[in-house]
């Protein structure tokens, strides 16, 4: 698939009330990679991931200045509707967080709350989305099950497939396997990869070898500030700034 632009992001600011946590962040998220977020504690990482989505408008005293547009479209346009904003852009959570539901019904949530009641498109969907995350083989004798009685890997990639289902184009993942023991955090890596082949992926990690792993371009933030951006092969073994290397040489953060 094409891997031109699909998220562009140019001179973009953003502030909780006086606090201006972003500061005139360019850079462009390519279409089917796995883009990668890293810097210490209180960069400005987790708020980007969630300018992506909207989801900092719930916090008051919140705003943006600039531009970040998905698809060549402004998603801070007053005219855009946010709740669209959110089909296209799934978002998966630092702590699994099924909803206390069966695992069927966990799934198909997305699709029940934006109207679809259609039994068999429900079941081919859910269906779709479990082995999309190497999870049906798991659960397809257990769909009625609490979402909640299975393991703690396989509940993020429960949530996994839950974003899946509604069909996004791109994929927001904090932290996500920071909950996880190693055994599911590598399935959790194997399964970014394989979704790269149809999704856009953005995934904010404190992990350095797990965004040396999997991802195929990273981002250095630093107090709100772009330090740098590039292939993440260039920049674990050449970056351009000494801040960088310090960094990813694990020399502070």
């Amino acid at each position: 698939m094409d891997n031109g632009t699909r998220i562009k992001v140019k001179d973009f600011n953003f502030y909780y009330t006086n606090n201006h946590c972003l500061k005139d962040i360019t850079f462009d998220i390519a279409n089917c990679q796995v883009t990668s977020i890293i810097g210490p504690s209180g960069c400005g990482k987790t708020t980007f991931l969630r300018c992506i989505n909207r989801m900092n408008d719930l916090i008051p005293g919140t705003r943006a200045e600039g531009l970040l547009q998905i698809d060549g479209r402004d998603i801070y346009d007053k005219e855009l509707d946010v709740v669209d904003l959110r089909k296209q852009v799934g978002m998966v959570f630092q702590k699994p967080n099924p909803f206390p539901k069966t695992i069927f019904e966990n799934v198909a949530y997305g699709l029940r709350i934006n109207g679809i009641g259609d039994r068999r498109f429900l079941q081919e969907r859910v269906e779709q989305s479990l082995k999309d995350t190497a999870l049906w083989d798991e659960v397809k004798d257990r769909l009625n099950d609490n979402g909640l009685a299975i393991s703690g890997g396989q509940q993020q990639r429960l949530c996994v497939a839950r974003a899946l289902a509604i069909q996004p184009e791109v994929i927001l993942m904090d932290e996500p396997a920071s909950a996880l023991d190693p055994i599911s955090t590598a399935k959790l890596e194997e399964l970014i990869v394989h979704l790269k082949e149809k999704y856009t992926i953005v995934i904010v990690t404190h992990n350095m070898q797990q965004a040396a792993r999997i991802s195929d371009v990273t981002a250095f933030f630093m107090q709100g500030d772009l330090v740098e951006f590039g292939k993440t092969g260039e920049i674990f073994t050449k970056p351009k700034k000494k801040i960088t290397e310090e960094y990813i040489t694990g020399r502070f953060g």
